[in-house]
C-alpha cells in the first residue's frame, strides 16, 4: 500500500491546489492520500479565510482521502517548526513519499540546500549575505520562494527515513493578483475583499468576505496597551525586545495597516510580526511550547471510505487519535481552544465557532 503526504493551507481552497492534489496522485501512484493542513490560522499569521471543517471537506470531495489538522502550535511559526509539525505527523501515519509545490522545481538542489547546517528560517538572509554557502548559490537568492523554502524544511525533516520527495511547478505567483483560472489564494482573498468576481477561480461555493487583521485589531491593541513587557515577554516569539516596540506602535496607530506599516523594519518581516500578533492575541505561552515537546495526535478533520479504512489499520498502534475535542492531549487542548476564541472575536456568530471547535463534523 502507497501512502502520500501532502502539507496545506487550503486558503481558500483553489483550482491550483486540485492540480496539485492530481499530480501527487500521478507522481506516486498512491493509493492513499493524506494531507496536513493548518487549523483557523495560517502560517503567515492570518486567520483562515473559512473555517477548517469547510476547508476540508472540500478536500476530500476533490480527492484527498484524510485531512488532518496541524496543531495551531506549528501552524503559526516559522517554516522549520510549521515542518517539523507536519512532518512528525506523517511519519506517524506512515507514508512513503511527500509532494509539494516548488517555485524552482529543482529537487536536486533543494535537497542539496537541505543538506547543509544552517537555520532555514533565515535562509534568504543568509543566502545574500553569502555566508555558509557555495557562492553560486548568492546567485540564486532570489529566486527561492516561499514553497521552496518550506520545501527545504520539509526535506530537513525527512533526512534519515524512507520517505521520497517530490516536488511540482508552482502554477501561480505566491502574491500574484491575476484572477486567472489557476489563481493564488492571496489573489482570491483580495478579489473577495474588492467584491470581485472569484467563482472561475475555486470550487468552494458563498466564500464570505475574508476577516483580516483590521478586524482583530482593537482586541490586539487592548492587550497590547493593557498587558505588562513581564507578561508579553512570557509569551511565545516574544523575544529580543519586540514587545516595547509593539508597544510603542500601538500607542499611536489608529488602525491595523498604520501599525503594521510602522511595525515592519529591517530587523522584523511582516510574516514575523504577525506570528507573533497571533501568539499575542491567543496568549500562548513560551511554557506551552515546552510542555507540548513536540507531543505528536492525529486530529482528523475530515475522510473518505479509504481514509477511514486506513485509521482502523492505525488503531492498534500507539498513536493518539483524537476524534473528540475532549481527547486532544491537554497540553494542546488549552492552546486550541484559546486559538479558536480569538478566531471568533469578529464574528457575530462567536459562539457557534467555538461549539463548532468542541463538537466538530467529524463523526
Amino acid at each position: 500500500m502507497k501512502v502520500t503526504g501532502i502539507v496545506v493551507e487550503y486558503n481558500p481552497f483553489h483550482n491550483g491546489h486540485i492540480h496539485h492534489i492530481q499530480k501527487a496522485r500521478e507522481l506516486t501512484n498512491c493509493d492513499i492520500l493524506i494531507a496536513v493542513m493548518s487549523g483557523n490560522w495560517v502560517q503567515r499569521g492570518e486567520p483562515a479565510i473559512i473555517d477548517k471543517w469547510e476547508r476540508a471537506k472540500c478536500a476530500i470531495a476533490h480527492g484527498v482521502d484524510l485531512v488532518v489538522e496541524l496543531p495551531f502550535l506549528y501552524a503559526t511559526q516559522s517554516a522549520s517548526e510549521f515542518a517539523k509539525g507536519a512532518i512528525n505527523i506523517l511519519k506517524a501515519l506512515h507514508v512513503d513519499s511527500i509532494v509539494f509545490g516548488s517555485e524552482t522545481n529543482n529537487l536536486e538542489e533543494l535537497k542539496e540546500i537541505s543538506e547543509l547546517s544552517y537555520n532555514v528560517d533565515r535562509f534568504k538572509e543568509v543566502l545574500n549575505e553569502g555566508y555558509s554557502y557555495p557562492a553560486a548559490y548568492g546567485y540564486f537568492a532570489t529566486a527561492y520562494g516561499p514553497n521552496d523554502i518550506l520545501g527545504i524544511a520539509y526535506l530537513k525533516e525527512i533526512q534519515g527515513t524512507n520517505i521520497v520527495p517530490y516536488t511540482i511547478k508552482r502554477t501561480n505567483q505566491y502574491h500574484g493578483n491575476e484572477l486567472d483560472d489557476i489563481a493564488s489564494a492571496s489573489a482570491i482573498r483580495k478579489g473577495l475583499l474588492n467584491n470581485e468576481d472569484i467563482t472561475h477561480t475555486t470550487p468552494m461555493e458563498n466564500l464570505p468576505i475574508p476577516k483580516t487583521w483590521e478586524d482583530y485589531y482593537p482586541l490586539l491593541q487592548h492587550i497590547l496597551l493593557t498587558s505588562t513587557r513581564e507578561h508579553l515577554q512570557s509569551l511565545l516569539l516574544v523575544d529580543e525586545g519586540i514587545e516595547k516596540h509593539l508597544i510603542n506602535q500601538a500607542k499611536v496607530s489608529k488602525t491595523y495597516a498604520e501599525f503594521i506599516n510602522r511595525c515592519v523594519v529591517k530587523r522584523y518581516t511582516k510574516a514575523r510580526i504577525q506570528r507573533t500578533l497571533v501568539h499575542i492575541l491567543t496568549q500562548t505561552l513560551k511554557q506551552d511550547k515546552i510542555n507540548a515537546n513536540h507531543q505528536v495526535y492525529i486530529r482528523v478533520l475530515a475522510r473518505n471510505e479509504v481514509g477511514q479504512n486506513y485509521i482502523k489499520t492505525l488503531r492498534k498502534e500507539e498513536l493518539i487519535f483524537a476524534n473528540k475535542y475532549i481527547q486532544i492531549p491537554d497540553c494542546y487542548r488549552e492552546i486550541e481552544y484559546r486559538a479558536t476564541v480569538a478566531y471568533s472575536y469578529p464574528y457575530e456568530n462567536k459562539l457557534d465557532i467555538i461549539e463548532k471547535e468542541i463538537y466538530g463534523q467529524y463523526k
